[in-house]
């Protein structure tokens, strides 16, 4: 085993006892939970790797990274989620690779998903991103719907052909009433989805949490959580 693969190897255990410990915790069986391993920044090779040590699941956030990514790996039984903010001009290329879009934030990216996907006969699925630090009408500066305008938005990407609605996403915010409020936060997004569940059954993911509050996210309800420095390390800078 290389060094980088026993590295690898060491994380994933690591963050695999703190999820079976949260569900265990929390009363859940540990397969409710789906781990994503966010690997932007990180190379290919290392996508590899944790393909052999039995991940399935990986997450970008930046198309110039997870376009060439996606393709070294092709030949891998992947499932790709592209979690960063999403501009239309990208539209195109993203849906060529990914699986589920975890950042759809309004109308406009609807459309442009939707006819990119009938182009690529791909059926792709969506999450919404809520803003819990929204004012009503904005967005957040991560991105992400105002918890009222998450309806509207269930209800166009239900509508438009070559889109699925999965659920929902968010990410710990940084102000507002739920700054350091972690579990509060997640506990909002588990009632707003299960709002949208009532018109839209299927739309059941959830996801939230990432390497410091997956425990937070697991005891909430989240169905998926985002990892990426507990697995991959913090990244030296450049230079």
């Amino acid at each position: 085993m290389t060094d980088r693969k026993a590295e690898l190897a060491a994380n994933l255990a690591q963050v695999e006892e703190r999820i079976a410990s949260s569900c265990a915790a929390a009363g859940r069986k540990r397969e409710e939970v789906t781990l994503i391993v966010v690997t932007k920044t990180y190379p290919a090779s290392d996508v590899r790797i944790l393909h052999e040590l039995g991940v399935r699941h990986v997450a970008e956030n930046r198309d110039q990274d997870a376009a060439p990514k996606a393709t070294a790996c092709a030949d891998l039984s992947l499932t790709w989620h592209f979690v960063g903010q999403l501009q239309t001009n990208k539209v195109r290329s993203v849906t060529s690779y990914a699986d589920i879009v975890q950042s759809v934030d309004r109308t406009k990216l609807v459309t442009a998903l939707s006819a990119a996907a009938v182009r690529g006969e791909r059926e792709l699925g969506c999450l919404i991103q809520v803003a819990l630090d929204a004012e009503s009408g904005e967005r957040g500066e991560r991105g992400g719907v105002a918890p009222d305008g998450v309806e509207v938005l269930a209800g166009a990407i239900g509508a438009a052909p070559g889109l699925r609605l999965d659920g929902l996403m968010t990410v710990a915010p940084l102000a507002g009433e739920y700054a350091g409020r972690q579990r509060a936060a997640f506990d909002r997004l588990m009632e707003i989805s299960s709002r949208l569940r009532a018109g839209h059954p299927a739309a059941n993911m959830v996801s939230a949490g990432m390497s410091g509050d997956l425990e937070d996210a697991v005891a909430a309800g989240a169905t998926h959580v985002r990892v990426g420095t507990a697995v991959l390390g913090v990244r030296p800078r450049l230079g």
